[in-house]
């Protein structure tokens, strides 16, 4: 539930952003989504037609892009990427001490506007 106020933002961002450019119309927009993150797309595109309808974004596209969880081990240095998305410990060394380099994004990446 809590990607309502999530898409809410994504819309606030994306309309301020579209009233300074002068843009009459939004029409794709462009989202990255960490693995990690808990962030549903497919709630997202559901509540987008809700919350733009009205709106210049009413019509546009979103767009995801999932980026893998990358870890890298602090005891070794090796750098790998989580498979099924559960904390393991380091496939070389059996370490669990890991620091996250990547996995964790929610942004607006970009979007196209008219």
């Amino acid at each position: 539930m809590h990607e309502l106020p999530i898409t809410q933002n994504i819309l606030k961002i994306a309309l301020q952003y579209a009233e300074k450019e002068g843009a009459t119309r939004i029409m794709t927009l462009n989202l990255v989504i960490g693995q990690l993150s808990s962030v549903i797309d497919d709630s997202i595109q559901f509540y987008w037609p809700i919350i733009s309808e009205g709106t210049i974004a009413e019509d546009a596209k979103l767009y995801f892009r999932r980026v893998p969880a990358q870890l890298k081990c602090l005891d070794c240095g090796t750098i790998y990427e989580l498979e099924d998305g559960q904390l393991r410990t380091c496939p070389s060394c059996e370490s669990s001490q890991v620091s996250i380099l990547s996995g964790r994004e929610f942004q607006l990446e970009s979007i196209q506007i008219e």
